[in-house]
């Protein structure tokens, strides 16, 4: 069974500075991405930021430039360093792997933790 913990979400100031954190374990397989995305009310998921298995990245618009996408292959770890922080950025924000495992692709998600930055 696959499981991703997040962790580092919480309440800040605009401006502000926020680093997420989540560690996936079980049989995972071969880790393809990690990646964010979030969800405010009423709005679709979004991707945030995603890292390859070649370290290349994909951030969202609003994003570029603000928030910064990392991974530890060994540690199966992916953390989204976010800055410059404004209230728009509040949602809640998901933790995703994709993996291949016995020639099949699987997705996974956490559990979800919650960013509120305040104007």
């Amino acid at each position: 069974q696959v499981q991703l913990v997040e962790s580092g979400g919480g309440l800040v100031q605009a401006g502000g500075s926020l680093r997420l954190s989540c560690v996936a374990s079980g049989s995972i397989g071969s880790i393809l991405a990690m990646g964010w995305y979030r969800q405010a009310p009423g709005k679709q998921r979004d991707l945030v930021a995603r890292i390859r298995r070649d370290d290349s990245t994909d951030y969202g618009d609003s994003v570029k430039g603000r928030f910064t996408i990392s991974r530890d292959n060994a540690k199966n770890t992916v953390d989204l360093q976010m800055s410059s922080l404004k209230p728009e950025d509040t949602a809640v924000y998901y933790c995703n792997v994709v993996a291949s495992r016995l020639g099949l692709r699987y997705e996974y998600w956490g559990q979800g933790t919650q960013v509120t930055v305040l104007s």
